[in-house]
């Protein structure tokens, strides 16, 4: 081989581990431990074995729909390995483990946006989408049986993140299952914010928009306290013009209209504003923070402030 050819090759290996800094493990589905699809676990390089970690989850969010599940596992990787991403770059700054999921969105049915945990999603039963947020847990627990096996260890309890429809499922998530998250920050929510109350202005909430049906869909009490005491970051970009409300495969035109009459039409600052609004009512220990000049993005000021959130989150469950 060419000496000039073999010294690129080099290059862009020395350049991609570098990129990396760290380890990307892909973990096929296990049935048996509760999770039909892969999922990919990063480990930054300088991760200590001699400290223990919160692991970090972020939902995969293609952005797109798809029968290729190929595509779905790639975008998942990326998500995984590039610190653009808000679990990523949490990981590399904390030295914690990430996890994300590699949960598909299929183009045949095409309603069932799965990645934002919508009600489509959550009605699955008797296939592999069923209950996905059950798969999720399946899949922290494996991540966390195998992070011990190699030398670390994990604490139960882990730290939720995501952005656009990945940010609405961590949302969804943490209100169904506030006992195993320590603290979740997420962004780009469309102005909506998924309410601890049953009803509102007489207008009954079902998931995903509020709790009148959770005891019957998740077979449990809604943990109105323990999420109460659960740390909370949610933002919106003042510029952010992404808002999935009108169109079918997030939203119904039942839950559509629901939403424009008791929240607002307007995504901001009416709609987000009335979300806060009803946090702040049921007395939700909530962030809950607007970006001027910020549109659907996660900028660099917005990942130091989520850094801040975490490490603050982090230093109180260690004392």
């Amino acid at each position: 081989m060419n000496h000039k050819w073999l010294l690129l090759i080099l290059l862009f290996l020395s350049v991609s581990c570098e990129n990396e800094q760290g380890r990307i493990i892909q973990i096929q589905a296990n049935e048996t431990t509760g999770f039909h699809f892969p999922y990919f676990l990063y480990i930054p390089e300088k991760m200590d074995t001699a400290n223990s970690q919160f692991l970090i989850v972020e939902p995969n969010n293609s952005g797109f729909t798809s029968d290729d599940f190929d595509e779905h596992l790639e975008k998942a990787k990326r998500v995984a390995s590039k610190d653009f991403y808000l679990g990523n770059f949490l990981a590399r700054q904390l030295n914690y483990p990430l996890l994300v999921p590699v949960f598909p969105r299929p183009a045949e049915n095409w309603h069932i946006y799965t990645h934002s945990l919508d009600r489509d999603a959550m009605n699955q039963r008797g296939n592999d989408l069923e209950r996905m947020d059950l798969q999720l847990l399946g899949m922290v627990e494996d991540a966390q049986i195998r992070l011990k096996e190699m030398g670390y260890s994990a604490q139960q309890q882990f730290l939720l993140t995501g952005f656009s429809a990945s940010g609405t499922f961590a949302n969804r998530f943490s209100m169904i299952h506030p006992e195993r998250i320590l603290a979740v920050a997420a962004g780009g929510l469309n102005g909506l914010l998924m309410l601890p109350t049953d009803s509102l202005h007489g207008h009954a909430m079902s998931y995903p928009l509020g709790t009148c049906d959770f005891a019957d869909r998740f077979e449990k009490p809604f943990q109105l306290e323990t999420f109460r005491q659960t740390p909370q970051f949610w933002f919106m970009g003042e510029l952010d013009e992404n808002d999935a409300i009108p169109y079918a495969d997030g939203y119904d035109e039942d839950e559509r209209n629901l939403i424009y009459e008791t929240l607002g039409e307007q995504m901001q600052p009416e709609r987000w504003t009335n979300c806060a609004l009803q946090y702040e009512a049921h007395h939700i220990e909530a962030t809950i923070k607007t970006y001027p000049g910020v549109g659907h993005e996660h900028p660099e000021t917005v990942k130091q402030d989520l850094l801040k959130f975490f490490e603050s989150a982090i230093d109180q469950a260690n004392h």
